[in-house]
């Protein structure tokens, strides 16, 4: 039985013990403790306020699917690399060791709290020799065998055990518990976090290497053009301004490359302390770095779904069922609290007769205490508790809302990507039957060469948007992943 009015549970229990015949009296008190025992002061959580999530998707999705889809999402990019650094950064990577660190924690203290339901036990020995005033309150000189000098030897035991009466106890225990669930939750919310954070850093890198190649192949198209234009020039079949146009561009795309270099390198160090590693493992990594993945639409769940995924949610609505635990504690405390303390042992002033019958001792001792006159503090900390509890529901109101609008943008952020991403390969295609074209009009002697470099110029140009369309379009997808909640396992 749950109650929320534990008094009157018990004078109920009490009355009626009243009208009944009159049984013996530790039969009464076990009984009445019983019944109060199976209480427990404060609102019962049993699930969080509603909120409201709105409808469908704003955006169309592509049907069909399920979040569990979504546990190792990594694996389905066609990526042996990616695949392999994701292994490693969840062996041992140090904010993984972190979380794992504090959810150990969370649950030495929820063990700590489920201790407190036990009796206390303990065990003793000593030996205290002890000399007395003769001239204090008591006459030892006067009392027959009585020495001032005495040898005490004692062996024993004492126990004590607070009853649960209105369930503090309990309570404490529920919002220990719901700690430790939050705790774990937000560890896999870190788990997901490091596996995008690999994803997106691989793919920035590997990106980055691509535009390299791209640039520096444009470069050295700028450089050839250059060097035509110059011989044109010497022979009187270019302008001077030509030239310097020329030079012009070659110094603009010669400029863009270190800026590409200091992205890539940047990205490999960023990888290499997500693996735990120094920073210039990351540079080996991309020594036989593969392209970027095919990127396609991925089939998206029901909006309501989301809620059961995202760690940052269920962590959330775990805190607002520890805060809800946390009233009761605080509840419980304008209520009587019944302590049953037990000792026994042996005690004697010769060491051989420690252990005979006549040294044995033995003794029960009940407390009662009750806060009866505090100032007002126990209400005053309910209130407090109260105020929290308020505080953790709007906060998972917050995180559920935070969710759908992360999801939102993601998704629409992707969708935009891809656009953009089949955008410009069907320009760097164009571009590609454009230069074709200009390389049969050059051989046949229709156009000059600078209209050819100028084609070529063109197509390396469209080949360095394309790849920077693809690597955004690729972190993009990361971001999307992250946000629906993928990288762990919700069961």
């Amino acid at each position: 039985m749950t109650c929320t009015q534990a008094p009157a549970t018990a004078h109920a229990a009490i009355a009626a013990l009243r009208k009944a015949p009159t049984p013996p009296r530790p039969l009464v008190l076990a009984i009445v403790c019983t019944l109060l025992a199976a209480c427990a002061v404060g609102p019962d959580y049993r699930e969080p306020p509603p909120v409201a999530t709105g409808g469908d998707w704003t955006v169309p999705v592509v049907a069909g699917g399920g979040y569990e889809d979504y546990a190792d999402w990594w694996s389905t990019l066609g990526d042996p690399m990616l695949e392999r650094l994701v292994r490693e950064a969840l062996a041992d990577n140090l904010d993984l060791a972190q979380a794992a660190a504090r959810v150990d924690e969370a649950r030495a203290v929820r063990d700590q709290v489920a201790g407190g339901r036990a009796p206390v036990v303990g065990a003793s020995a000593s030996v205290n020799r002890r000399r007395q005033s003769t001239n204090g309150s008591l006459p030892i000189a006067s009392i027959p065998g009585m020495e001032a000098t005495q040898t005490i030897h004692d062996v024993g035991f004492d126990a004590a055990w607070e009853l649960d009466l209105f369930g503090a106890n309990r309570r404490a225990l529920e919002g220990a518990t719901a700690r430790l669930h939050a705790t774990g939750v937000e560890a896999e919310g870190v788990r997901m976090r490091i596996v995008a954070e690999v994803a997106r850093t691989w793919f920035t890198a590997v990106g980055s290497g691509q535009e390299m190649r791209t640039q520096q192949a444009a470069v050295e198209a700028q450089r050839g053009a250059l060097e035509l234009l110059q011989l044109q020039h010497a022979v009187g079949a270019a302008s001077l301004a030509d030239v310097d146009a020329a030079q012009a561009r070659l110094a603009a795309a010669d400029a863009a490359l270190p800026a590409i270099r200091a992205r890539e390198r940047a990205a490999a160090f960023a990888l290499a302390v997500l693996l735990g590693e120094p920073p210039e493992h990351g540079l080996q990594l991309l020594e036989d770095a593969p392209g970027l993945p095919m990127l396609a639409e991925i089939p998206v769940g029901e909006r309501a779904d989301l809620l059961r995924r995202r760690p940052d949610v269920l962590a959330a609505e775990r805190r607002l069922a520890a805060s809800t635990a946390d009233i009761g504690v605080a509840t419980a405390e304008l209520f009587p609290k019944l302590s049953i303390g037990v000792g026994g042992g042996f005690q004697a002033l010769d060491a051989g007769d420690l252990f005979e019958s006549g040294s044995q001792r033995f003794g029960v001792m009940p407390v009662i205490s009750w806060r009866v006159f505090d100032g007002g503090r126990v209400r005053a900390e309910i209130r407090a508790r109260e105020a929290d509890q308020r505080q953790a529901a709007l906060a998972y109101e917050q995180a559920v809302l935070a969710a759908l609008g992360d999801a939102e943008q993601a998704l629409g952020d992707y969708r935009a990507g891809l656009v953009a991403l089949r955008r410009y390969e069907q320009a760097l295609e164009a571009s590609q039957r454009s230069y074709g074209h200009a390389r049969q009009r050059f051989a046949a002697g229709a156009i000059a060469g600078g209209e050819l470099l100028a084609a070529e110029r063109q197509l390396h140009e469209a080949q360095a948007a394309a790849v920077r369309a693809h690597t955004a379009a690729a972190v993009q997808l990361v971001a999307l992943y992250k946000a629906l909640g993928g990288g762990w396992s919700a069961s």
